[in-house]
Formats: structure tokens, sequence, C-alpha cells
């Protein structure tokens, strides 16, 4: 099968989301996970939650750099999105969070297969 490369605008836009996934679980982990506690700060989730900022902050670094290893960065970057996304939705009360994940997913996955 045959792929496209990344047009600029199609690595941007990952860059952009990985970007807003990056601030937007941060800012949800240390402003309302901590805030509200319980099952927000559950171990397994708030590791998830800055695991996956983290994640999103390097994938967008090895994009604006060219890397040769961006892609494979992507198909992990879209797991983890996918896995704090589906944990924000079960815990609730983070929907800016789930939909930056989704977006996110969405965006590395097709950057991911792009580049193979």
């Amino acid at each position: 099968m045959h792929t496209h490369p990344m047009s600029q605008d199609e690595m941007k836009a990952c860059i952009d989301a990985c970007t807003k996934c990056h601030h937007t679980c941060l800012q949800t982990a240390m402003n309302h996970c901590l805030k509200v506690g319980g099952e927000h700060v559950e171990q397994a989730h708030f590791t998830l939650m800055i695991n996956c900022a983290q994640l999103c902050e390097t994938s967008a670094n090895f994009q604006l750099s060219n890397s040769t290893f961006s892609a494979e960065l992507c198909a992990v970057c879209a797991q983890i999105c996918d896995a704090c996304g589906d944990s924000c939705e079960r815990i609730g009360g983070m929907e800016a969070c789930v939909a930056a994940c989704r977006a996110c997913a969405n965006s590395c996955r097709t950057m991911a297969k792009a580049v193979h």
C-alpha cells in the first residue's frame, strides 16, 4: 500500500493537536483533578493524564524537528491519548480533555500511517 507523505498543513494540524492535548491534560490534571480529588486523583488515572501530556509534548517536538522517529512516536501517542480519553470519559466532568485526547489520537493515527 502506497501512502502519501504528510503535507505541511497536515503536520501543522498534528503538532497543534498534540500541543492542545498537552496543555489540556496538564491543566486539567493540575487544576481540576487535584482540586476535585476522589477518582480524579486515583493513581492510574492521574498518572495516565500526566503521561499523556508529556508524550503529546514530546510528539510535537519530534515533529517540529522532522525526526525520523515521528511516525512511531505518533502511533504510541495515539494509543495513550485513546486510553487517557477513555479514562477521563469514564470518570466524567472532563469533556475538554476527552475532546483534546480524541482529536490528538485521530491526528496522530493519520500522521503515523502517512509517514510509514
